[in-house]
């Protein structure tokens, strides 16, 4: 069914509106919006606009899986779009609210991933391949949907030898199943839906079951220089 006011099906509706995470008229993502889109023309499609926030979030903030938080406020939209460094959940909501912040519907989904190429720090600190809770976004454009991820950047894609995550409007950007090698890469095992607002108390709940040794980390990263646990995993190579 779509709403006859803005051409968009009803269901996308209540993915416009700002939540507690999805910060969308907060200055901070306010102000990241407006650097992305500069330089396109006052009249740029919506379309246009979605690719230019989606490379926005996939490159200003690079990725980092040390960078696990148990503090939810950590996963405001407004605290995300000044880090340097984040994993896949706060890029997705941070994505989520630039793009309601323009008028383009942006729900929250998350999905299990199992990566087959896990880098052995990794490994040892997760004790699994498996990813709980991959943020993603699902963009409406018109009546088309696009599930799309702005997780890894284009530098950490060219070092690990993964293909890019690329949005070009018409396709969904999701993790590749092989890898530049043709070995295997990301694995979809689970969806679990999607999301006005990421539901935070059930996400932080399953994370601290499941990779107990991260959260030990993250007890260390905030009573030490976490400088030193976010720039190893700048260094380290998946051989």
């Amino acid at each position: 069914m779509v709403d006859s006011k803005n051409g968009l099906p009803a269901e996308a509706e209540r993915y416009l509106s700002k939540t507690q995470f999805v910060e969308s008229d907060s200055p901070e993502v306010q102000d990241f919006v407006a650097s992305a889109l500069r330089d396109l023309p006052a009249d740029a499609s919506d379309r246009d606009k979605t690719i230019r926030l989606f490379e926005a979030v996939r490159d200003k903030i690079r990725y980092d899986p040390y960078c696990f938080e148990l503090d939810a406020e950590a996963y405001r939209s407004s605290r995300v779009a000044k880090a340097e460094a984040a994993f896949c959940v706060p890029k997705a909501i941070l994505l989520a609210a630039c793009l309601r912040s323009v008028g383009i519907p942006a729900a929250l989904g998350f999905a299990d991933v199992r990566n087959h190429l896990n880098t052995p720090k990794l490994q040892e600190l997760m004790e699994t391949d498996l990813f709980i809770y991959h943020g993603y976004v699902q963009v409406w454009l018109g009546e088309e949907t696009y599930k799309i991820t702005p997780a890894f950047n284009i530098d950490l894609c060219e070092r690990f030898g993964v293909k890019p995550l690329v949005f070009d409007g018409y396709h969904d950007a999701l993790f590749h199943e092989f890898d530049e090698a043709d070995q295997r890469h990301m694995e979809y095992v689970n969806d679990r839906g999607l999301f006005v607002d990421p539901p935070m108390d059930e996400f932080l709940t399953a994370f601290r079951a499941t990779y107990p040794k991260l959260e030990e980390l993250n007890r260390d990263r905030r009573s030490k220089d976490s400088s030193a646990y976010d720039a190893g995993f700048a260094k380290e190579t998946t051989t």
